[in-house]
C-alpha cells in the first residue's frame, strides 16, 4: 500500500515542481520577449507574442505531466497511452495557434503592403482549413491510423459528396471566384440589382454580407452575386462626380444662373464635409428647354458615394439662399385652361 501511494505522490510532486519552475520561465520569458518588442519597430513580434502567450500555458503544464509520467514507475503499456494523449494535446494546441499566427501575420503584410487581396471570411476558412488538414494528418500518424484507406474513400465517395452539397460547392467556388476577380472586396460600397446598396462586410465560403445604411443586413448566395449586375462605387477609387439639378424661371439669365451656381460651390468647398474642389465644379445648361423653366446641372465632386446626402443638403440651401438674395426665381408649373361653352336649344313637337 505504501508503495503504491509513493508511486502516486512521486509523478505528483514531480509535476507541480516542474510545473511551477516552467510557469516561472514562461513568465520570465514573456516578460524579456515584449521589452525586446517595444524596441523594435515591426509588428511580427508584437503578433508572435500575442499568439502565443495563452497555448503557452497549455505548452508548460503538458510538458510538466510529460516529465512526471517519463520519471513514474507506472506500467510501460500506460505512459505509452498518456504519452499519445499528451502529444495529442500538443497538437492540437500548435495547430489552433499556427492558424491563427498565420492569419494575423498574412493579414499584417497585406495591410502593410497595400496589396490588392482581401482578407475575407472565405479566404480564412480555406487558409484554416489547409493547416488543420495537416495537424490531423500527423494526429492520425501518431495514432497509428493509416490514412492511405481514408484517401481511397474520399475518393470513392468524393462524387456522392458533391451531388449531396452541390450548391454548397457552387457558393463556395462563386465565392473564390469573386476574391481572385478582386471586383467586390469586403469593405466596398455597391449597388445591387434590385436597388439595395451597402457596405460588404463579409465574404463567406458560402454568402455574402452587405450591411446597408439603415444598419440592416443582407445575405446573399455566392453564387447569385457572382451572377448579377452590381455597381461599385469604390472602383476604380472612391472620389466621384455628383450631379444636382437645377430649374429657374425663363426670366433668368443662363450666364448669370451659371457664375453663381459656381461660387457658391466653390465657397462651400472648404465648409461642406466631403465636397471636393478639384476638379472645380462645373454647370451645364442641360436638360435646356422645360415646360416651365430653364433646367441647369451642377457637377461637382465628392469624396465618397455616402457624401451625396450632406454635399445635395448643404448647397441646395446655399444655392436657394443666393438665389433669393438675387432675385432669381424658382417657377413652379402652371397652366392656363380656356374653357369653351356651347349654346344648346330645345326644340319640341307640337
Amino acid at each position: 500500500m505504501q508503495i503504491q501511494i509513493n508511486n502516486i505522490l512521486a509523478p505528483f510532486s514531480v509535476a507541480l515542481l516542474s510545473g511551477a519552475v516552467l510557469l516561472i520561465a514562461r513568465g520570465v520569458t514573456f516578460k524579456l520577449l515584449r521589452g525586446w518588442a517595444r524596441k523594435t519597430e515591426t509588428e511580427i513580434d508584437n503578433i508572435v507574442i500575442k499568439a502565443i502567450k495563452n497555448p503557452s500555458f497549455v505548452w508548460v503544464l503538458t510538458l510538466a505531466l510529460y516529465i512526471s509520467i517519463a520519471v513514474s514507475d507506472l506500467p510501460e503499456k500506460y505512459v505509452l497511452y498518456f504519452s499519445k494523449a499528451l502529444n495529442l494535446l500538443i497538437i492540437i494546441s500548435v495547430t489552433s495557434t499556427l492558424s491563427n499566427l498565420v492569419w494575423r501575420l498574412l493579414e499584417n503584410f497585406i495591410r502593410k503592403a497595400n496589396l490588392p487581396i482581401m482578407s475575407t471570411g472565405l479566404a480564412h476558412g480555406i487558409l484554416s482549413g489547409a493547416i488543420y488538414t495537416i495537424g490531423i494528418l500527423i494526429a492520425l500518424n501518431l495514432l497509428g491510423i493509416s490514412i492511405a484507406p481514408m484517401i481511397t474513400a474520399l475518393g470513392v465517395g468524393g462524387l456522392a459528396v458533391a451531388l449531396a452539397l452541390q450548391d454548397t460547392l457552387t457558393n463556395l467556388f462563386a465565392g473564390i471566384h469573386i476574391i481572385a476577380e478582386n471586383s467586390i472586396r469586403v469593405g466596398d460600397f455597391i449597388k445591387l440589382e434590385n436597388g439595395q446598396e451597402g457596405y460588404v462586410q463579409n465574404i463567406t465560403w458560402r454568402t455574402t454580407r452587405i450591411r446597408l445604411l439603415p444598419n440592416n443586413m443582407v445575405v446573399i448566395p455566392n453564387s447569385k452575386l457572382a451572377q448579377s449586375t452590381v455597381t461599385n462605387y469604390y472602383l476604380p477609387e472612391k472620389r466621384m462626380s455628383l450631379q444636382i439639378p437645377i430649374s429657374v424661371s425663363y426670366s433668368s439669365s443662363p450666364a448669370k444662373i451659371e457664375k453663381v451656381l459656381i461660387e457658391e460651390t466653390q465657397k462651400a468647398v472648404l465648409e461642406v464635409q466631403g465636397l471636393l474642389g478639384e476638379p472645380e465644379p462645373v454647370v451645364r445648361f442641360i436638360p435646356g428647354f422645360g415646360d416651365s423653366s430653364l433646367d441647369f446641372t451642377l457637377v461637382c465632386q465628392i469624396r465618397e458615394i455616402t457624401d451625396q446626402y450632406n454635399v445635395q443638403h448643404e448647397l441646395r440651401k446655399r444655392i436657394f439662399e443666393r438665389f433669393s438674395a438675387e432675385g432669381i426665381e424658382i417657377p413652379f408649373p402652371h397652366r392656363i385652361v380656356y374653357l369653351r361653352q356651347e349654346k344648346c336649344g330645345i326644340e319640341g313637337a307640337l
